[in-house]
C-alpha cells in the first residue's frame, strides 16, 4: 500500500471512531437531559449548597445551567470510551508490552479525574462557600445568589482539580517518552512545591488552612508521580539488563 492510500486508510479510520464518540455522546445527552433534575436537586440539597436559596436573575439562566448539567453528564460518560478509541487508533503501532501498558491509562485517567472532581466538589468548594459567606455577613451584605453563578463557582473548583489530580499519569507517560526522568523530578523538587503551593493558593480561599488543604493533596500527587516514574525507569533497566 503507498503512503497517500495508507494515510487515507488511517484517516478513515479515525473518523469512524469519531462518529462512535459523537454518537455515543448524543444518546448520552438525551439520558443527561432526564437524569439533570435528580443531579440538580441533589447539588441543592448538598451541604455546601443548604445554607442559601437559589435565585435566576433572567429567564433563560434556568434552562442554561439544565443544558449545562445535561452536557456535563454526557462528557463525564463519554470520555472513558474517547480514552479508549484514541488508543484502539493507535493501538497497531505498538508492540504487545507497550500496548498492555498503555491501556490502564484509560480508566487510571477517568478514575483520577473523578477523584480530583470529587475532592474539589466535597473539600476546597464547601471552604470557599464558608469563607466568603462569612465575609460577606461581616460586611452586612444580603445573601442573594445566583443559580449561574453558583454553577460558575462549582465548576471553577471541580474541573481545575479534577484536571491536576492526572498530575502521576502524566508524569509517567513523559517518562515513557524519555523526556521525564525521576532525577530531574527530585532537582526541582522545592520549585514544583512552590508552584503547586501557588496552584493551591489560586483555587482556594484566601486562609492559610485552606492553602493548605488545598496544597498538601497536590504535594502528595506530585510525590506519587516521582514513585511512578521511579519505578518504571526501575523496570526499564531490570529489563534491558535481562535481555
Amino acid at each position: 500500500m503507498d503512503r497517500p492510500s495508507e494515510m487515507i486508510g488511517h484517516l478513515e479510520e479515525l473518523r469512524k471512531r469519531l462518529i462512535l464518540v459523537a454518537a455515543w455522546f448524543l444518546l448520552a445527552l438525551i439520558g443527561g437531559l432526564y437524569v439533570s433534575p435528580v443531579i440538580l436537586n441533589a447539588v441543592k440539597n448538598s451541604p455546601a449548597a443548604l445554607s442559601f436559596h437559589w435565585n435566576v436573575f433572567a429567564l433563560p439562566d434556568g434552562l442554561a445551567i439544565y443544558m449545562k448539567c445535561a452536557v456535563l453528564f454526557a462528557v463525564l460518560l463519554t470520555l472513558p470510551l474517547l480514552l479508549y478509541q484514541l488508543w484502539a487508533f493507535v493501538r497497531p503501532g505498538l508492540s504487545e508490552q507497550e500496548a498492555k501498558g498503555t491501556l490502564i491509562y484509560v480508566p487510571a485517567s477517568f478514575a483520577l479525574f473523578l477523584s480530583g472532581s470529587a475532592f474539589g466538589y466535597t473539600v476546597v468548594l464547601p471552604m470557599m462557600i464558608r469563607f466568603m459567606q462569612t465575609i460577606n455577613r461581616s460586611i452586612g451584605a444580603a445573601e442573594t445568589y445566583g443559580i449561574d453563578r453558583f454553577f460558575g463557582l462549582v465548576f471553577n473548583v471541580v474541573f481545575p482539580l479534577g484536571i491536576a489530580f492526572e498530575l502521576p499519569l502524566l508524569v509517567l507517560f513523559l517518562t515513557r517518552l524519555g523526556l521525564l526522568t525521576p532525577e530531574n523530578l527530585r532537582k526541582t523538587r522545592k520549585y514544583t512545591y512552590i508552584g503547586l503551593a501557588i496552584v493551591g493558593a489560586s483555587i482556594s480561599p484566601p486562609d492559610f488552612f485552606s492553602h493548605i488543604a488545598v496544597t498538601i493533596p497536590l504535594i502528595a500527587l506530585f510525590e506519587c508521580s516521582i514513585l511512578l516514574s521511579a519505578r518504571y525507569v526501575r523496570r526499564m533497566n531490570l529489563s534491558a539488563g535481562t535481555s
